[in-house]
């Protein structure tokens, strides 16, 4: 997103006869989304199927100015929710030039900038801090210290001569270090508990316990964190003292619906870097495929299956038509249901089995797969006359396609095919451009369809397949 120039006051004076008002990062968030929900402007861009669940909760959280929990499997979209509550703070926001927490130069907290503001007055320099720039996160693993949060002391201060309960002889964490900002704590039961203590003291008491000494630090964050259900319900994963500092818990889920689906596949995947044509039936399929994985009693749900799967079945299958189409010479490559099948290994590790079936993995999810494609083709050419496509395989005719078969090559095997265009048209193809790529997508997806409502046979060959009757 395009940046604005920051404003121009550069000393406390100037800032002071700009007329600009101290808020808190809660009030900043609260009055910035009101503004948005009053005009009907777009609170969280990007954020899909989430409109009439979670984004009504997260809102009311924001407006009362809780810290907040969300909670949900993984791949739900949680931290990508979580990045864009930036967009609700100002572009820019005034801090005391040089401080490493954020100092407003109306309200120094630091002993530097104390120091600074006894000294300079209304000569205080001042920087400009864009929104972007004010979110801090962190993954939550077993080796994450104190430190790395909150902070410890510095020894090249010590060093330099300044005594050990000195204050500023504290080399700042990611914490004090998002002052005035929104910071994220990722899988917040996996931090352990003297992490969690650490935590709470900074949001609750306002100060920093580093090797022996307190300093008092009222750091003005909004604080949110992601965590799986399962580990957050469990006692002994989270403290209850920092369970009890959050005011909201907001589940989050994957995508309701097919469409929410497919949207968020379009606007994840990167399809247009990869220069080829998924044409939308397949981005259908590739959809219900997510989704029959997400709902299978074979796949551990506790773990779920992440928005993730799809957009790289989505790219796998776009690079299979890449690499086909590098290959055999195509100028146009279009992905076809011959590319499907490869993503079946490829995505096996992105999903959690249970137990009793270990060593079916990839026969559960080709068997997926087929039943994501029946249902697509029910619901796109279930009604569509297909007997001008069948009657190509009398007198035992059969037609082999596969990854590495060129769709001029596919269309030749095939030959001319009356109602060609009907069946384009149900598929959402061609308009106009009845290129061979789009020709050869339509009728092997066809072909396909007609094997999995057992009007023909199909012998899986290597990297293809022999349709016949």
């Amino acid at each position: 997103m395009h940046k604005s120039p920051a404003p121009a006051s550069s000393t406390l004076r100037e800032l002071r006869e700009s007329g600009h008002v101290h808020r808190t990062v809660k009030a900043e968030i609260r009055e910035n989304l009101l503004a948005r929900l009053r005009a009907g402007e777009p609170r969280f861009p990007g954020i899909i199927g989430f409109d009439g669940s979670v984004l009504p909760h997260l809102e009311r959280a924001l407006i009362a100015g809780h810290d907040l929990v969300l909670l949900g499997e993984r791949g739900q979209g949680k931290t990508r929710l979580i990045r864009t509550i930036t967009e609700l703070l100002d572009e820019w926001s005034p801090v005391v030039a040089g401080c490493e927490i954020n100092d407003h130069p109306y309200a120094p907290v630091c002993v530097r900038c104390l120091r600074l503001a006894a000294e300079l007055g209304d000569d205080l320099p001042v920087a400009w801090r864009h929104r972007d720039d004010r979110y801090g996160e962190k993954l939550a693993t077993p080796d994450t210290s104190v430190g790395d949060l909150i902070g410890d002391v510095d020894p090249i201060k010590i060093a330099e001569g300044r005594t050990l309960g000195d204050p500023e002889t504290v080399h700042y964490g990611l914490v004090p270090r998002t002052n005035r900002g929104v910071f994220s704590v990722n899988e917040l039961p996996d931090l352990a508990e003297r992490i969690q203590v650490s935590l709470l003291n900074v949001l609750e008491e306002r100060d920093v316990q580093v090797r022996g000494y307190s300093l008092r630090l009222p750091l003005d964050i909004l604080l949110i964190a992601s965590a799986n259900p399962e580990d957050y319900t469990n006692r002994g994963r989270i403290i209850t003292p920092l369970k009890d500092r959050f005011g909201a818990e907001i589940r989050t889920h994957y995508p309701l619906s097919v469409d929410d689906e497919l949207v968020l596949i379009r606007q994840e995947a990167a399809l247009e870097e990869l220069g080829a044509d998924l044409p939308g039936h397949l981005l259908e399929v590739i959809a219900r495929f997510t989704r029959l994985v997400r709902e299978s009693t074979a796949v551990d749900a506790r773990s779920g299956v992440s928005a993730r799967f799809s957009i790289a079945a989505a790219e796998t299958a776009a690079a299979s038509a890449v690499r086909r189409a590098a290959l055999t010479g195509e100028e146009r490559p279009v992905t076809r249901i011959c590319d499907l099948p490869g993503v079946v290994p490829t995505l096996r590790g992105k999903v959690e089995f249970e137990v009793s079936e270990e060593g079916r993995e990839v026969e559960v999810l080709a068997h997926l797969l087929r039943r994501a494609t029946a249902e697509t083709f029910r619901g796109s050419l279930g009604g569509t006359d297909l007997a001008p496509l069948l009657d190509k395989f009398s007198e035992g005719v059969q037609i082999e396609s596969g990854e590495l078969v060129p769709a001029t090559e596919l269309l030749r095997r095939i030959g001319k095919v009356d109602g060609l265009a009907k069946i384009m048209a149900r598929l959402g193809l061609g308009e106009g451009d009845e290129s061979p790529g789009h020709a050869a997508a339509a009728l092997e997806f066809a072909l396909e369809g007609l094997y999995l409502m057992r009007r023909l046979s199909k012998d899986d060959v290597a990297g293809g397949a022999v349709y016949r009757t």
